[in-house]
This record gives C-alpha cells, structure tokens and sequence, in this order.
C-alpha cells in the first residue's frame, strides 16, 4: 500500500541540534557546552514545587494554562489576551506558521539562525528568501529593503549562534517598514533575558504595533529544558486564533506549576547574569589567544567560534575530554569552521580552554 502525504512533508528533514550525546556508558559526565541554558540551572524552588506536586498528574492540566498567563500579565506588563502559552517555544513557532503562512507567503530570514523557523516555514510550502549576515545591524538598510509585501520576516534577538543583538532602534525600523507592507514580523527573543547590562526587548510594542509577534521561553533562563514550556506575546486577533488551534492539554500540570514558580522568581536571572558577564570576558580573552579560534562578539551567554580545525572532528576530540561543543556546519550561512559554546560556571569554561589549548 503506498502511504500519500504532503510533498512538504516528504521533503522534511528533522534539525539537528545540541545536547547530551548519549552514552555507552551511563556513568560518564559530560560537560554540554552545546545546549544554551542559564549557568545556573534550575532553581531548587523549582525542583520542591515539582515533587510537591506530583499527585497533580492523575488530572487532566489546565488547557490554557490560565494560571501561568496571569503570572504572564504580571510579568510582561501586557494583557491576557496578549498572551499565550505553550510547549516550549517550538510549539508555538510551529502552530504560528501553520496558521499563518501558506504556499502564497513570501518570507524572509536573516541567517545564519535558528533552523527551525527554515523548517516550520517549509513545511507551509511558503516561498524563503535567506538574507546572510554575521552582523546584521551593519546591513540593516538593505535588510529593510528587501522586506516582502503580505508577507513575514524572522529574526531572533539576539541571534543564535552569533550572540548578535539588535537595538529598539534598529527593530523598530524594521516593523514600521513591515506594516507599511502588510508583514507579519515574528521576533524570537528566547535569549533576551540573558542579556546582561541591556534591553532590548520590543516585547512591549505588541500593544502598538498589530503585526508584530514575540516568541519567549523560560528553558534558556530558568535552565527547564526537560519541562518544555515557552509563551508568545502578539495582537489579540493572533492569539485569538492561536489558542484556536492549540492542541488540547499540551502543557502539563508540573510544566504549569514549574512556570508559575520561576516567573515570579527574577534574582534567579539577575544572578545568571552576573555570571555570564564575568565568564563571557574571560572565554572571549582566553580562547581568542588561542591560535586557530576567533571569536564572533556575542552579547549573551553562548559564543559563536570560527576555528581552522574542522568543527566536527574538533567536536569528537573534545568528547574525548569529556567535553561537548556545537558543531555549526548545519546552520545555513556557516561551514565546517565554525562552533558554538554556552557559558558555564567558570571551573567548566576553564576545563574548555584548557582542552582547546591542547588541540593540534
């Protein structure tokens, strides 16, 4: 029996992205220098309002997650109706694309990116021009220009991998020029909290501007990668038509629970970014002196490497110690010379630069 489906679907390749490789050995370590998660981790109020809550997941969760969304309003200063929820960010990107691009939509991304708008966009069979560069804020002009009509642009603020952040000024332009066409413009402003000594969240211009979406999680700032919860902040008649088509019960109850606790908690932020501050310097310092490693300047709390080694190779023989990094050669705009590392506490990110001093 020949199984039919989309061509969209059958074109689809799965992103490939960091984290723990698994191995042979359960007992060994790793340290994941791929994953782009708070120094900190978890907050251990977070862990006791998990276990004091496990009884919860014999009931159904809430399927709006109302409770989460007024900790939300507290916390974005927006409406409810600006606001919803999600598992983890990729849900919402995905149910964002699905509702409102089509095989008529011309969009435009900024690369090198995240993969996963390329790939949601895909799959809506939507027309993608690609507009490369390292340092967008330099070509910002001619990024503007090449904005499409009664269509939507991506950009994630600050980038990943480069670490690049872009001004209130600078997006602001962008989503004037945007509306004029008619634009969808959707901001990923996943890392923006791990920003230290600087705002630049346009999160507040949602209650203005009616073609404008931002796309938030509380993995990277809260270290809850495994929970998978995200929010997003747009127009109400955008989030009128997400919750729409959510899918029932998708954010569990511990999820919901984990959220509520963190959101109110923001020393933990704050003390993630004096961290990231501090360890930013002495990675930037230590692993540009290295001969073979450049580092692309990054405003938060991973690093964008160009290396003469290949990324791959240099990725297995660092597993060696232990240590895993991000190969980059997959995101579009970048090669096999290029890597990508989180900032960690300062005892992990000197057994990294120890390690690359040891390369050959």
């Amino acid at each position: 029996m020949k199984i039919n489906t989309k061509s969209s679907i059958r074109r689809h390749s799965p992103v490939i992205h960091g984290g723990k490789i698994p191995s042979k050995n359960s007992d060994q370590i790793i340290i994941d220098f791929s994953s782009n998660i708070t120094p900190l981790g978890i907050p251990n109020s977070v862990k006791s309002i998990i276990k004091k809550n496990l009884d919860k997941v014999q009931f159904y969760p809430d399927p709006y997650s109302e409770t989460v969304i007024s900790s939300l309003e507290k916390y974005t200063h927006l409406s409810k109706s600006n606001i919803i929820v999600g598992n983890g960010a990729i849900e919402i990107l995905y149910n964002f694309c699905y509702a409102f691009l089509s095989k008529t939509t011309k969009v435009l991304i900024h690369v090198p990116t995240f993969q996963e708008y390329e790939t949601a966009v895909k799959l809506n069979d939507c027309k993608i021009s690609y507009f490369k560069s390292l340092n967008l804020s330099t070509d910002i002009d001619s990024f503007i220009s090449q904005i499409p009509k009664n269509g939507c642009i991506f950009l994630c603020n600050p980038n990943n991998p480069t670490g690049e952040l872009l001004s209130k000024k600078e997006l602001l332009s962008i989503i004037l020029k945007a509306k004029k066409l008619k634009t969808l413009v959707f901001i990923d402003e996943c890392f923006i909290e791990l920003v230290p000594d600087s705002n630049e969240s346009v999160i507040s211009y949602v209650k203005k501007y009616d073609n404008l979406f931002i796309l938030r999680s509380l993995t990277k700032s809260f270290g809850l990668p495994g929970i998978r919860i995200g929010y997003a902040c747009g127009s109400k008649e955008i989030i009128k038509i997400l919750q729409k088509i959510k899918i029932p019960w998708s954010v569990n109850s511990l999820a919901q629970d984990a959220a509520n606790e963190v959101i109110k908690n923001k020393s933990h932020i704050n003390k993630s970014n004096l961290i990231i501050k501090k360890e930013l310097k002495y990675l930037n310092n230590s692993i540009s002196s290295i001969n073979g490693f450049e580092c692309i300047p990054s405003s938060t709390n991973f690093i964008l490497i160009k290396t003469k080694y290949n990324s791959t190779k240099l990725q297995t023989k660092l597993l060696k110690n232990k240590i895993l990094i991000r190969d980059c050669k997959n995101f579009r705009g970048l090669d096999e010379h290029y890597i990508r590392i989180a900032v960690k506490s300062h005892k992990d990110n000197v057994k990294l630069v120890s390690a690359l001093e040891k390369i050959k």
